[in-house]
């Protein structure tokens, strides 16, 4: 039953994908080159300059810089930047394109009738960036250590011990996984999960503090030749080595701008995102082409149930989301660019977003009616936030709330502050701004169901019997069509329910020059395009 569609093999890795059918095809095999940081440079980088000089002068790409970490799965920040990044340099089994996931390190794949056993069939002749080969032993490793020693970013069930049951090779190039039970978001957990090189990690205790050169040596197309912290500056280059399809771009550079469309204007970096407000400065120009970005970035309002007891209230979150004007927040500060967020939760741009949900329109009045039916009076909260942009938004919620007769005082720290602080339990009310909302709707079970306690990705105190339940059954059910309809009453469930407010998710535009190149690309659940791996490969047209 290989990944080549049986009948039934075909209906459970539908359902994985978000209902998206997996693109099996064969990636073109090829080559490319790579170098790094002072005391962090990976061994061997300044043999590999360039890509076939002779046929071609090298493509540089510059991007805008910050500090995202140090890019191994151990060590760089937990966001998006940070963790595409450490993508770059490490391969997984699979990998996505804009409609869904394809073969990568694994060339094609089995699994049982009952669904809790895969066999994985790996490519041959993949090397890690100091040339040894990469096996069937490193895929084992990397997932036994993972459980040992979390990554920054992993899916919670290759974590637990009770689900994952085993990891075997039955050759050098063939990967057993076994699992407790049948689940329909495991493909796409473990296809993602970065390998490691076993003869480099299986002696390193402490990965969080594993800061040295051979930390960042991965089997993935490009190595990491230069980091500067205090700067924000990253240098990747081309790996010659490269198992797979061709780098395009045979240097990519992450450098410091203190305005990144008036550095993009310069020529100083290559891509950029561009507010609404700016669009007539590069719209009709050949020079130029602008990308409109799918909905998948968002801004949420989430409630600490622990610490207000008022908020388990449902009628009082309800008066909350018709107290907030989301169009309004669309237009004074994204200038248009973006979309309502969904009470369901799904993005409206997911592919299985359920337009069928109760819809709460902006009512200060009907608010007010329901605080007062409730007896709640005097209400006063406080709002954690981030700065600049997220200053501006908690301002105006201030404004919107005490329209309902709500205060709202806005307390504003540094991005890595408040998500330490969200971390922690240590807020009233949070903003929180991030990706994702593409992902498997799984997410909808991670983030309310009422016996996960992670309060950065759950929602601890929340509990809501029906939304346990639905959550539940859509992770076991490998039917996608069975499995779409449970997402469907989820939702329903969700926005009737307001565990948290999403205010809208971002569209916006980017801008580059395709006469510099071309080859940029979104994945199928995310929002950006400098972040798809595949944005920097040769990809069949």
């Amino acid at each position: 039953m290989k990944s080549k569609f049986n009948r039934r093999k075909k209906m459970f890795f539908l359902g994985i994908v978000l209902g998206v059918l997996l693109l099996i095809s064969s990636a073109v095999l090829s080559g490319c080159g790579a170098k790094k940081d002072n005391a962090n440079v990976a061994p061997g980088a300044k043999e590999a300059g360039t890509v076939e000089e002779s046929r071609r002068e090298p493509l540089l790409i510059r991007l805008e810089g910050g500090d995202w970490g140090y890019p191994s799965p151990f060590a760089h920040y937990s966001r998006g930047p940070g963790i595409y990044k450490m993508r770059l340099i490490f391969d997984s089994l699979l990998e996505k394109d804009e409609k869904g996931y394809i073969p990568w390190l694994a060339e094609s794949w089995e699994t049982s009738a009952d669904g809790k056993t895969y066999l994985f069939n790996l490519r041959k002749g993949v090397k890690w960036h100091d040339g040894r080969d990469m096996t069937a032993e490193d895929v084992v490793f990397s997932f036994y250590y993972y459980q040992e020693h979390p990554p920054v970013s992993i899916d919670g069930i290759l974590l637990d011990k009770d689900f994952l049951l085993e990891v075997s090779a039955d050759s050098d190039y063939q990967v057993r996984f076994v699992t407790a039970k049948a689940n329909a978001t495991f493909l796409s957990a473990v296809g993602t999960a970065r390998i490691l090189p076993r003869h480099i990690w299986e002696q390193v205790e402490n990965p969080q503090e594993f800061l040295q050169p051979e930390a960042v040596i991965g089997c993935g197309p490009y190595r990491l030749t230069d980091y500067n912290k205090e700067h924000g500056t990253y240098r990747f280059e081309a790996f010659a080595d490269y198992w797979g399809p061709r780098p395009r771009v045979d240097v990519i550079e992450f450098v410091p701008v203190s305005d990144a469309v008036l550095a993009f204007e310069k020529k100083e970096i290559d891509l950029t995102g561009i507010p609404t407000d700016l669009l007539p400065r590069f719209q009709g120009n050949p020079e130029f082409a602008i990308k409109e970005s799918p909905g998948f970035w968002g801004y949420r309002l989430i409630f600490n149930y622990e610490r207000n007891e008022l908020f388990r209230n449902r009628k009082l979150r309800q008066a909350l989301a018709y107290a907030i004007n989301k169009e309004e927040l669309i237009e004074k500060i994204e200038r248009g660019a973006a979309i309502p967020g969904n009470p369901g939760i799904l993005s409206l741009h997911h592919v299985w977003y359920n337009p069928d949900v109760f819809a709460y329109d902006y009512d200060p009045g009907k608010a007010r009616q329901i605080l007062e039916q409730e007896g709640l009076r005097g209400l006063s909260f406080t709002l954690l936030v981030g700065q600049d942009k997220e200053v501006r938004i908690g301002e105006l919620l201030k404004e919107q709330l005490a329209e309902a007769g709500i205060t709202l005082k806005v307390e504003s720290v540094d991005m890595k502050s408040r998500d330490a602080r969200i971390r922690e339990g240590q807020y009233e009310l949070a903003l929180v701004g991030h990706g994702g909302w593409g992902g498997d709707p799984d997410y909808l079970r991670t983030r309310f169901s009422s016996d996960l306690s992670d309060w950065y990705s759950g929602t601890p105190g929340y509990s809501n019997p029906r939304v346990d339940e639905l959550a539940k059954r859509q992770l076991f059910e490998t039917d996608p069509n069975k499995r779409k309809e449970l997402i469907f009453q989820l939702q329903r469930e969700l926005a009737e329910d307001v565990p948290e407010i999403p205010l809208y998710n971002t569209t916006g535009y980017s801008v580059y020059r395709p006469g510099k190149y071309d080859g940029w690309m979104f994945m199928f659940d995310h929002h950006s395009l400098s972040h798809s791996k595949l944005s920097y490969l040769e990809r069949e047209r």
